[in-house]
């Protein structure tokens, strides 16, 4: 079977026979099969009103962030495969293609990590596609956690968890919710709240308007999860000032000597959504693919890599839709 596959500023298009597929697309096309396969923002349509794959609780979660899709999960000669990387995540297996989205093949918490079809042709993210990045098991990164917050709790100091409102927000809520009192940022507790109805197990917690406005806080220590934020922003400098909050930040860019934006906690821990280095390569040796496409992150490099171990693979580069679709 033929195919073409291009990267353009709508997406990944891939066509085939007579059928165009665009995944992750900006705006979704009549007469296509548009996959949206998570509800990152990044990946979901900023035009609503044609018909999109993806999986319930995408569309769920897509709903409470604004967008507002017409979607199913289910079409015919489609498999929707569950990638790991936040609930609700997929990746498409279509005509011996199989498109990762954004993946995780570690178990996290409730997600358990994805399985890798065999495929001819792979289209394959690599956010963090360079060497440096290796991550530590999960059991080290929960003893290594424990050990903060239990040694700040003997001196009466609260903390703060720092994780994406989606994904790593409830990821971090499940690991370390034993630990009371729990409260939540508001937008966390909304998704977190959200996650409930959809059958994820996470501990039912008060917002932290209300834990404020009740005195909650003022009886130190206690355990906030909360989303990513400047240093500057007038929740952090509060529970700073007021309450003398530790942050924990949990970013797969926490360990990285070039990047600094996975540092801006008191402590930072290397706990990403994504693979690391080495599950990428295992990753697309499972797949057996003829064919790899690297898109999403250090794509000149990954790709460079998986030529040194006689793998066909190339970046995808965007192109221009004309002529196309």
């Amino acid at each position: 079977m033929t195919h073409k596959i291009k990267m353009t500023k709508n997406g990944i298009v891939c066509k085939t026979n007579n059928t165009t597929i665009l995944l992750d697309p900006k705006i979704p096309l009549e007469g296509c099969v548009n996959f949206v396969s998570h509800a990152h923002s990044d990946h979901l349509p900023t035009q609503n009103g044609v018909p999109t794959l993806a999986s319930i609780e995408t569309s769920r979660i897509a709903k409470l962030r604004g967008c507002k899709m017409d979607s199913s999960d289910n079409l015919e000669n489609f498999s929707l495969l569950d990638s790991g990387h936040i609930l609700g995540a997929r990746g498409l297996l279509f005509d011996d293609i199989f498109y990762t989205g954004d993946i995780c093949t570690r178990s996290r918490g409730f997600l358990s990590g994805a399985k890798i079809p065999k495929c001819k042709t792979l289209i394959t993210e690599c956010t963090f596609g360079l060497p440096e990045f290796i991550f530590p098991k999960l059991d080290e990164i929960k003893k290594t956690v424990n050990e903060i917050i239990s040694e700040h709790y003997s001196r009466g100091i609260p903390v703060i968890l720092f994780g994406y409102q989606l994904g790593k927000a409830q990821t971090i809520s499940q690991l370390f919710g034993h630990w009371e009192p729990l409260y939540y940022h508001d937008s966390v507790k909304e998704m977190n709240d959200l996650h409930r109805t959809l059958g994820i197990n996470l501990k039912e917690c008060i917002g932290h308007t209300e834990a404020e406005k009740n005195g909650l806080l003022e009886k130190k220590p206690w355990i906030m999860v909360a989303p990513f934020m400047s240093e500057k922003s007038y929740f952090i400098k509060n529970m700073k000032s007021k309450y003398g909050a530790a942050t924990i930040g949990f970013s797969g860019w926490a360990k990285s000597a070039r990047f600094s934006f996975g540092r801006r906690a008191d402590y930072s821990i290397p706990l990403s959504d994504h693979c690391d280095f080495d599950e990428l390569v295992e990753l697309v040796k499972q797949s057996g693919a003829d064919k790899v496409y690297t898109i999403h992150g250090f794509v000149e490099e990954f790709s460079a890599h998986l030529k040194s171990l006689g793998i066909d693979a190339q970046p995808l580069r965007e192109e221009s839709l004309d002529d196309f679709i």
